[in-house]
């Protein structure tokens, strides 16, 4: 497996798999993801902070990071980190640890930018991701109401977000 990019090309296939993952959620969660803006994505390709994890041509699973997430984070944004936010698995590579498979990409990120954490987060208490999540190396840091999500995608306003912490 590698991890490059993603580019306009892939921008209908990241479209596809939020789709896919969101179908998924609603059976199984509270919260599902919403149809996310499309200019929310070509700005994180252009930014290049859209990246997939490829299995020969086969796009297994798809992500994108920031290095700035304050209304999440809010004081703990200070910190120097990485975070991820929407790990979208391709249906034939679920359990496959995928998400180890960022972990481990995104350690050495972090350390190439000068970050101390990798952080991510999930809306709603999923019991089952967030002992997911730890099983991959992640502190579960609790559950917390975010005070501003004028701007966030709207799930972020349908109950407690989930947040998690990796030191690098």
């Amino acid at each position: 497996m590698t991890i490059e990019n993603c580019t306009a090309n892939d921008i209908e296939e990241i479209f596809s798999r939020y789709r896919v993952a969101s179908d998924f959620m609603k059976t199984r969660y509270s919260v599902s993801w919403p149809e996310f803006e499309r200019q929310l994505v070509v700005t994180e390709i252009a930014e290049q902070r859209q990246w997939k994890m490829l299995d020969g041509n086969d796009i297994a699973c798809l992500w994108a990071t920031t290095f700035d997430d304050p209304q999440i984070w809010e004081e703990r944004n200070a910190d120097p980190s990485v975070y991820i936010h929407r790990i979208a698995t391709d249906t034939e590579y679920r359990g496959q640890k995928l998400v180890e498979k960022i972990v481990g990409w995104a350690k050495g990120y972090a350390k190439e930018h000068g970050k101390k954490y990798i952080r991510l987060d999930t809306v709603g208490e999923n019991t089952k991701l967030i002992s997911h999540y730890q099983s991959c190396g992640f502190d579960f840091l609790g559950l917390v109401t975010l005070k501003d999500t004028r701007g966030l995608p709207s799930h972020y306003g349908d109950g407690g977000v989930c947040l998690f912490e990796l030191a690098v």
